[in-house]
C-alpha cells in the first residue's frame, strides 16, 4: 500500500468530509426525539413484561409453597 505523507493525508480527509450528507438541525431533532420515544415505549413493554413474569411466578410459588 501506497504511505502519503501527512500533509496529503489531511487534504485528502477534507476532501472526503466535503462529500458527506451531513442531517439538517430538524432532522436531527426528530431523530432524537423519536430514539427516546422508542426507548420510553420499550422500557414500559420490558417493565410490564417483567411484572407479569413477576405476577405468574409468585402465583406458580404460592400453589406449592
Amino acid at each position: 500500500m501506497a504511505r502519503t505523507n501527512p500533509l496529503q493525508f489531511i487534504q485528502q480527509v477534507r476532501s472526503e468530509v466535503g462529500k458527506v450528507a451531513w442531517p439538517t438541525r430538524r432532522e436531527v431533532l426528530l431523530t432524537t426525539v423519536m430514539v427516546f420515544i422508542m426507548a420510553t415505549v420499550t422500557a414500559i413493554f420490558f417493565a410490564l413484561v417483567d411484572l407479569a413474569i413477576k405476577g405468574g411466578l409468585r402465583g406458580l410459588l404460592s400453589l406449592f409453597g
